[in-house]
């Protein structure tokens, strides 16, 4: 069953350009579905019949796991049976029918720009990587980015002339405006910290951790809750209530849904048009006009 999960994974990364993230997440989801099966004498996906497949999903629900994992996990067995089926692997395709239980959808998290504005003054100017948090929080809200995409940025990247960010995730490139307080919090960065933080001078990396090496998640994570925690924001905050953050103000303040969708870097518009529920304001004008943070 290895082989096939690796044969679908390259089929992913090859055809669909998937990230490294989503390729890892294929791979633990369907390592689950194998080892379910061999639980039960199986040695091939090709062995599993519906009635397996409905019984792995009613396992992880009495196992009470998330709704929204078993959903995933529905999901990444579709897709590995879809591309069996498609390369004639398998004659019938037992997952057609696997449906995922009902997931409640919760509103995401959102910061006021009251707390967005305190959560960044937070770092302290005076220090290398106080500098170097203000530019990675300034450019998270000014630009709606995923941590992923924040911290693999190169120098080459950066536009400040011109005023924008080339964003690389997958093998896909957008190109994202970036507002005046992030292009002065990069410059005061590159310009007076960047040369203390890195360990070798060729580093493209845009931003670094204090001992030189690429910035991890999980190191930007436990930044971010720090200086949340410093600004008094109740209740959890990740990375992507940024993002969040980002996509409501600027429709609050007039940004048109299309620009936010390439902003965001949404395949599908319908992603960005859940956030017009959260009681925004009538769509009118693009992103430099509209961002709340000048």
């Amino acid at each position: 069953m290895e082989e096939a999960i690796q044969s679908f994974i390259e089929y992913l990364h090859i055809n669909k350009q998937t990230s490294q993230n989503t390729e890892v997440s294929y791979r633990r989801d369907l390592r689950k579905l194998a080892s379910f099966l061999k639980e039960r004498g199986m040695e091939g996906f090709e062995e599993a019949t519906q009635t397996n497949l409905d019984a792995f999903v009613l396992h992880m629900e009495k196992n009470n796991f998330a709704s929204s994992t078993i959903s995933r996990n529905v999901a990444s067995v579709r897709a590995l049976y879809q591309y069996l089926f498609r390369e004639r692997r398998i004659e019938d395709n037992p997952a057609e029918d696997l449906r995922p239980p009902r997931v409640e959808k919760k509103a995401p998290e959102i910061l006021t720009v009251e707390e967005v504005d305190t959560l960044l003054r937070q770092p302290d100017l005076e220090t290398p990587k106080g500098m170097r948090d203000k530019a990675m929080l300034e450019l998270l809200y000014a630009t709606g980015m995923r941590v992923s995409e924040l911290i693999h940025l190169q120098m080459d990247d950066v536009n400040l002339n011109m005023g924008y960010i080339t964003c690389q995730e997958g093998g896909k490139e957008r190109i994202i405006p970036i507002n005046h307080a992030s292009r002065r919090a990069l410059k005061r960065y590159l310009g007076n910290a960047r040369e203390f933080l890195v360990r070798d001078v060729g580093t493209t990396n845009l931003f670094t951790n204090c001992f030189g090496y690429a910035m991890s998640r999980q190191g930007f994570w436990k930044m971010l809750k720090g200086y949340a925690k410093a600004a008094g924001i109740a209740g959890e905050i990740t990375p992507h209530t940024l993002r969040h953050s980002f996509a409501v103000h600027l429709l609050q303040n007039g940004a048109d849904i299309k620009s936010v969708q390439e902003m965001l870097g949404h395949s599908d518009i319908s992603t960005t048009q859940a956030y017009l529920q959260l009681n925004v304001n009538k769509i009118r004008d693009v992103y430099m006009n509209a961002h709340p943070r000048e």
